[in-house]
């Protein structure tokens, strides 16, 4: 089982950027499919990003064209390089991992606070 430490989560202004990272302990090529999720309160925790092995990515649709989640292997590190922040975007974020063998891991999330 692989372990997740995100980070990044910080408060910024509308239309501002963040880049998440999260890090991966064990072997990340262990690993079929990493994604972004994030839960904001009183909401269901919902799907963001995801990047396969072999580097196929898909977002959400209320994120397309501001949101990129990108993996260098040789750091063990997933990103996701959030851009035109808005309101709507403030959540937890967290990490999660799904192995070829079928397990999951999941990182303590990250605070995104997007406001003026």
């Amino acid at each position: 089982q692989v372990q997740l430490v995100e980070s990044g989560g910080a408060l910024v202004q509308p239309g501002g950027s963040l880049r998440l990272s999260c890090a991966v302990s064990g072997s990340i090529f262990s690993i079929n499919v990493m994604g972004w999720h994030r839960q904001a309160p009183g909401k269901q925790r919902e799907l963001v990003a995801v990047i396969t092995s072999d580097d196929i990515t898909n977002y959400v649709d209320s994120v397309k064209g501001r949101f990129t989640i990108s993996r260098d292997n040789a750091k063990k590190t997933v990103y996701l390089q959030m851009n035109s922040l808005k309101p709507d975007d403030t959540a937890v974020y967290y990490c999660n991992a799904i192995q070829k063998w079928g397990g999951s891991s999941w990182g303590q999330g990250t605070q995104v606070t997007v406001s003026s």
